[in-house]
Order: C-alpha cells, then structure tokens, then sequence
C-alpha cells in the first residue's frame, strides 16, 4: 500500500487560550480537537460529573450497603493492564471504605480468571471457581456485559451480580443487578471512551459519597483521588481515544507518580524499565510500565500483576516487578518465534494477502497472538488476526484493524452471516478477540476475506502519515522538544505531535535489531540534528541517501544523566 504524508489543517484556537503556551505548541493545538479552552484545562475540578452514567449510583449504593453488611464481594477482572488496574482500584477502594464503615477488608477479594483455563470475562467456570469463597456480589472490571451464561450461572448460585465494563454491548445486556458501561445505547454519560479503569474509579468516587451521605463512618473515607496513578496506567495502555476527561484522567495519574505520591508497584515497574517517575510521560506508561503488566495475563497469572499494584511494601513491590519483568523477556523471545514462523507462512502464500491477514500455527502461545496481530498489521498495514490452539480443541484469535475499519463490527457481521462460525467474539473498533472451533479455520479465512472485500468495497486505504507542519530549523531545539513532552497527554485520539521536512543524511549507523542511527542536516542552515529510527532496516530505509523527506518528532533523549535533543523518526523517503 502506497505511503503519502498529509498535513492537518489548523483551525482557530480559543480567544481566551494563555499567551505562555510556547508557539509550536500552539500550531499543534489548533491541529487538533480544541473547541474551547477548558479542552486544554486538565485540573481534577474540570472532570465531567457522573450525570448520565446509567446504574453508577445504584451500583454505589448496592455496594455500600454490603460493605456495612459485611457481605462478601468478589472483583472479576481481565487479564490485561486495563482489567488489572481496575481490579486493584476496586480492591483499594472497597478494602480502605471497608474500614471506615464499621466493615471488614477479608470480605474484600479477587480473581483474574486464567486466559489458557477459563478465557475472558465471567463464564459459568469462573463462577463454579468462586463458588467455595461464597461470595454474595460478583463485581466484573473490564468486563461482563457479553457474560450472559456467567451472570446466568451466578444468578443460579445465589450470587448478585454488578458489571463494569467498556467493551461495546451484544444485543442482549446480561441479567445483571446492574450494568454500568457508557457505550450502553441508553446512557448519556458525556464521555464513552473510559477505560474499565475509569469506570472503576467513578464507582469508587459514586460509594464513597454515598457513604458519605448515608452511613456512620467510625473514619474519615479515604481521597479517591489517591487512586489516579492506576487510571493513568490502565487508561493508557488501553489505548483508548483520550478526549478531554481521559486526558484529565491520565495528567492527574502522571502528576501524582511524578510527585511521588503512587503506589510502590509503579515504582517499581518503572524501575525495571529505567524510566524516571520525576520526567514520566503517557509514553513511559504505554511501552514500559503496561506491557510488563500485560506480560503476566499473557505469559502465566495476572494476580502476580494485581498483587504488585496492591503492595504497599517497596521490597515486595520490586520483587513482583522482578517477576513481571522476567515474564515480559519471556514473552519478547516467544513473540520474535512466532513472528518469523508467521513472516514465513506468508512468504509461502503472498498471493493470498488479498485485503487481509489470518494466520494460525499449532505451536503458538495464546497469549502472545494479540501482539502478531498488532505486528503484521503493522508491516503489512492491513488487517491481521493470529490464532493459538486452546486448550479445548478451539482456536483462540486475536485481530487488529487499521483505521476505517472497525474489527469488532466486521467480526459481528461474520457472525451474522456465518452463525455457527464464530462461537464468541468481543472488543473494539482497533482490536479484538475470538474463539472458533478447531476445523473451521480455512472456513473462517474465506468468510474474513469476504467480509473485508465487502467492508473496504476491494481495496485497502491508503497509509496516511499525519503531520504538523513543518518545522524551520531554529524550532527544532531542546525548548521545543521539552514543550511537546510536557504538552499532552498524547495518545489515541489526541495524537502525539509530528512534523514533516526535507533533511540530507550526512551519516547513518545500523544498530542491533534494525534500527538506525543517523545524522540529518539542513544545508541552508548547515545545522544537523541526531536522530534514531526504529526498524529502519526492514523498511529499507538503510538505503536511503542524499535527501530525504521525513517524519519525525522532536525528543528529549536521557543517557547517563544527560539529556540531549533526538529526532524521531517515523517514516522516510526520497526527497
């Protein structure tokens, strides 16, 4: 698919917008959604009220009550970063709420279900797993709303279900106590795009003023707000589209680590990772600090994650990171395998891309084809699902799309078209998962092919490169790589800021796993800037000589405590 750069068109900014901000800030801003000032007003007191949220503060309320009941409650959480900050949130909060109420923290417990024994969400399995604890509330973070069998099951036990959840809705919600999900066509909450972590903190932020207001505390309920560290964390690596009240969220969570005031697991997982709590950025959160929690609901058990979020002990925390970081070199070594096994699969039948990628093999490790996925989408820019064997004789995939294309919806019309083809399925626009059975596989490629054929209308849409401009060779200096930092939270839907130019590459050096290193120069300036590309080589960019236009972003690199400015680069081509 041919490659071409775009540049965003400006609008006006703001009348009332501060005359500090520094002037290419400024340019990026008016690229981007800013309708009113306060889009830029990240302070805690600009987050949107809870109006709107259908079943919050019933929610609340119901769990209120069984805190000072004393009745047992059981948190079912999801295996990745999102589900395991979600889980250790509620955990925190009903366990601290627990003491002020006359309650009792054991009441309080937990289960992340095995994604190789149990899979995803709550099944009547998991239910049948909790059943000897006799809890009297199960309550799902990150999950439940396409549970139906499970809040089944668990209705039939005796046990009360509350879901939390942001995956979008089957047709049919779950026979649930209640279901609190702003993508519920009913509710009218202003922001849909909260992770299952920031549900879980507008449940926690609901119980404690409903405690508040209603019970006799013997102490104070603790600040809620002390448990914005983990809603940055699961919300970026979530990668959900951060509008203004995810920005809110995740600057107030970067604020709070940068200021040492998180929890000792962070620490610790920016310790394994070399990362500076005191300079952390949302990126720090995306490629260092979720993937190592991500690693233990892929590699082996995702309590290892929750457990390390919820030590309050400095040497228990960095233990568990350790651990966390060791399952996370695992899961490097297992994805770079099937890679190249999967590379080499489809050398075998390039002919057959066609719109799409499916791939399977019987060696693959279930928890790592979300990641494939995600890497032939990116080296093939199409769509790509990758499949493991289950333990049951199923294939379980994982897909990931390319922007116009919603998976989760392509994969829905699948299912409507091919009934017994996908036995479950669930996710978002960019990503998600499903099981089928083991001898429908080819059958499964075909119905895929179709669907895209019908859902791109034959052809793929051309790779886009957004940037912000150009940049004049006086702005490409440290100020302005320090004001972009700082300048976000950048991510999904408030994409980090890019520029485009035309530069000579006066040196380059290959350095281990195909990345570059280069010199760029401006000859009418004759100034020259370091600069690092990423899995240059398989791109070919190592090739490229003389002049070049490219992407890039101006960046602040850190080593042996220095700093100096790096330009990185996203894409390249002759000039």
């Amino acid at each position: 698919m041919a490659s071409r750069i775009r540049r965003r068109a400006a609008r006006q900014l703001p009348d009332d917008l501060s005359d500090d901000i520094h002037p290419v800030l400024r340019r990026v801003y008016a690229r981007r959604d800013i309708a009113t000032a306060r889009d830029l007003d990240l302070r805690l007191s600009q987050l949107a009220p809870p109006e709107g949220m259908v079943d919050l503060y019933y929610s609340a309320k119901l769990l209120a009550e069984a805190l000072c009941e004393r009745e047992r409650i059981c948190i079912v959480g999801d295996f990745d970063a999102d589900g395991a900050t979600a889980t250790a949130l509620l955990v925190t909060a009903l366990r601290d709420m627990a003491d002020c109420c006359g309650g009792d923290r054991q009441q309080i417990t937990f289960l992340i279900p095995d994604r190789f024994e149990l899979g995803y969400g709550l099944s009547p399995e998991v239910v049948e797993r909790v059943r000897p604890w006799a809890p009297k509330w199960l309550v799902t973070v990150d999950n439940g709303v396409s549970s139906n069998e499970g809040v089944a099951a668990a209705n039939a036990a005796g046990m009360r279900v509350i879901v939390t959840d942001h995956h979008s809705p089957g047709e049919h919600l779950p026979a649930a106590e209640a279901i609190v999900n702003p993508k519920r066509q009913d509710d009218n909450f202003i922001s849909a795009n909260l992770a299952g972590v920031g549900i879980a903190f507008y449940l926690a932020a609901a119980m404690r003023s409903y405690l508040q207001q209603n019970c006799d505390l013997t102490d104070e309920l603790p600040n809620v707000a002390d448990l914005l560290d983990l809603v940055a964390v699961g919300t970026v690596a979530d990668l959900v589209s951060l509008d203004t009240n995810n920005r809110i969220l995740v600057e107030q969570g970067l604020r709070r680590i940068r200021a040492r005031r998180a929890r000792p697991g962070i620490y610790a997982l920016l310790e394994q990772s070399q990362r500076k709590a005191e300079t952390l950025v949302a990126n720090d959160l995306a490629f260092a600090v979720g993937p190592k929690l991500n690693a233990a609901g892929r590699m082996d058990d995702m309590t290892a994650g929750v457990d390390c979020l919820l030590s309050k002990e400095a040497d228990q925390a960095r233990s568990l990171a350790l651990k966390l970081n060791s399952l996370n070199s695992e899961r490097r070594e297992v994805e770079s395998r099937m890679t190249d096994e999967a590379l080499e699969e489809i050398d075998q039948r390039v002919e057959d891309i066609g719109l799409g990628l499916c791939v399977s093999a019987a060696g693959w490790h279930q928890g790592v084809v979300g990641i494939l996925a995600a890497r032939l989408k990116e080296r093939y820019q199409c769509p790509a699902i990758a499949f493991a064997p289950g333990m049951d004789g199923t294939l379980r995939g994982s897909a990931r799309s390319i922007p116009g294309l919603h998976i989760r919806d392509l994969l829905a019309a699948i299912k409507r078209d091919y009934p017994r083809l996908i036995e479950r399925f669930g996710g978002h626009a960019m990503a998600a998962g499903l099981t089928i059975a083991g001898d429908k596989y080819n059958e499964f490629r075909e119905a895929f092919a179709a669907a895209l054929h019908t859902s791109l209308g034959g052809e793929l849409p051309q790779q886009e490169y957004a940037t912000d401009g150009e940049l004049s060779s006086d702005e490409i200096n440290m100020a302005t790589a320090m004001a972009l930092r700082y300048g976000g939270p950048w991510g999904i839907g408030f994409p980090e800021p890019k520029f485009d130019g035309v530069f000579s590459v006066c040196d380059q050096q290959q350095l281990r796993g195909g990345h570059l290193r280069l010199t760029l120069g401006d000859e009418a300036s004759a100034k020259r800037w370091e600069a690092i590309a990423f899995g240059a080589v398989e791109k070919g960019y190592d090739k490229l000589q003389g002049r070049v236009r490219v992407v890039y972003s101006p960046d602040v690199r850190e080593f042996r405590g220095k700093r100096s400015l790096q330009l990185r680069l996203d894409y390249m081509e002759p000039a």
